[in-house]
């Protein structure tokens, strides 16, 4: 007897039934395995490069969860095949959940009582990183991570930002610059070096180009554009000397703080008296470094050199503050980490002195113990700027010369996280604001 013609009989209604069931098994199954999570806790193989797989997720119009607070800083997506063999290529931690399981995390994450937020990631940001195209004796530890991570980025620097190309980004980083004209302070240690000679000729000569008689002039003229790119709408990220300076500088227009060395003629004698704090992001009642030999910009800095500082590396750390997610979810996005505590790093400036900070700033981290502000954030126009201090999260003295970090062995660094997180700050969704 055979089955097929007797399909209507107990035999056949079995198979039919049986045949049904599985078919909705195999269909449930897939329809429930439906999103790949990142986690960013203590699980996650590779803390960085989960960064850009979240990028080139953006970078393919594919929404991204970013799940604050929830294991780590977790990311939550629609599952894809090339998603998920994209982090096995890259050495990133993936899980695939069920719809079920996905709408679960939601939900407790949606909890009143839970300190966690959901917030969605849109658009890749498009990054400018501002750097000098010849070569200097030190690196960057933004390009650094982004180059690990595979975050793409663009290199501009004084040419092109006084042309007026920043308004075409959503992201900037400012990192080991001096934007008062005076070269880094390195006159003191460094002025018969072949690279910081070739550094003068090759700043005096782009001011000259564009109009500036000396280069104070013209970096006044790229912090100002800086300014307006924020106060437009920009995303600002500066670290080491860049938060000092920048500030300073804007402090500072109009008021020759240079000495002969650095522009060919004397500092005004009242220089300090004439400086305006209301025209900075982020500091204020700060002195400027009058001596030309002092690699030290101003008193923002808690100087190391001159033993103002006394932290050892043993006991430099600094605490990530923790926020409410569902209220201040902007500082909670830019402090995500799988620790709360994060070694010290130094560079030019190393830490904010608190007495310097605007009452208007977020502090996001500091050094109680020693009272030294580690990581600043603020609101200025449309636009928003977040400075941290130090040179590179992974090396505690870099110093001139000496050779880039190896990534590949701090895959996991929660100070490298930090930079991160702002590279993906631009992507959140305009209407998750709060206010």
């Amino acid at each position: 007897m055979r089955i097929e013609n007797h399909i209507g009989s107990p035999l056949g209604t079995h198979l039919k039934r049986v045949t049904t069931v599985l078919l909705l098994l195999f269909l449930f199954a897939h329809a429930h395995a439906s999103y790949l999570l990142i986690p960013m806790d203590d699980m996650q193989k590779n803390h960085l490069k989960s960064y850009g797989i979240a990028y080139w997720a953006l970078q393919r119009d594919v929404e991204v969860t970013w799940l604050l607070n929830y294991r780590g800083g977790a990311f939550m997506m629609k599952h894809a095949d090339a998603i998920e063999r994209e982090c096995r290529l890259r050495g990133v931690t993936c899980e695939i959940i069920a719809d079920g399981q996905s709408s679960a995390i939601l939900s407790h994450i949606a909890d009143p009582a839970v300190n966690m937020d959901a917030v969605k990631l849109q658009k890749a940001p498009r990054i400018a990183v501002y750097s000098p195209k010849s070569k200097l004796p030190w690196d960057d530890a933004v390009t650094l991570v982004l180059t690990y991570a595979e975050i793409p980025y663009d290199v501009v620097y004084d040419e092109e930002v006084v042309s007026g190309v920043l308004p075409t980004y959503d992201w900037l980083h400012l990192h080991h610059e001096d934007f008062t004209g005076q070269y880094g302070k390195f006159w003191g240690s460094h002025h018969n070096q072949q690279w910081y000679i070739e550094d003068v000729r090759t700043q005096e000569a782009m001011a000259n180009k564009l109009g500036f008689s000396k280069v104070s002039q013209l970096k006044l003229a790229v912090a100002k554009k800086i300014r307006d790119f924020v106060m437009g709408g920009g995303f600002l990220f500066a670290m080491c000397s860049a938060p000092d300076s920048y500030d300073v500088a804007l402090a500072a227009e109009g008021v020759d703080i240079c000495d002969v060395m650095f522009d060919g003629d004397p500092m005004q004698p009242n220089a300090q008296e004439l400086l305006d704090y209301s025209k900075c992001f982020a500091f204020k009642d700060f002195r400027i470094s009058t001596n030309p030999s002092e690699y030290e910009i101003s008193t923002i800095d808690i100087d190391d050199r001159s033993r103002q500082r006394t932290v050892n590396e043993k006991n430099d750390f600094f605490l990530l503050f923790d926020f409410s997610a569902k209220w201040d979810w902007i500082p909670t996005m830019l402090t995500q980490n799988h620790t709360r505590i994060v070694h010290g790093f130094m560079g030019q400036t190393t830490a904010f002195r608190r007495e310097t900070v605007k009452t208007s700033c977020i502090i996001l981290a500091e050094n109680k113990e020693f009272n030294e502000v580690r990581y600043l954030h603020g609101d200025y126009g449309k636009g928003t700027w977040t400075f941290l201090g130090g040179h590179d999260p992974e090396d505690y003295r870099h110093y001139v010369g000496d050779p880039p970090t190896d990534l590949s062995l701090y895959p996991n660094s929660p100070g490298y996280r930090l930079i991160l997180n702002n590279i993906l700050f631009p992507a959140a969704k305009k209407e998750k604001h709060k206010t």
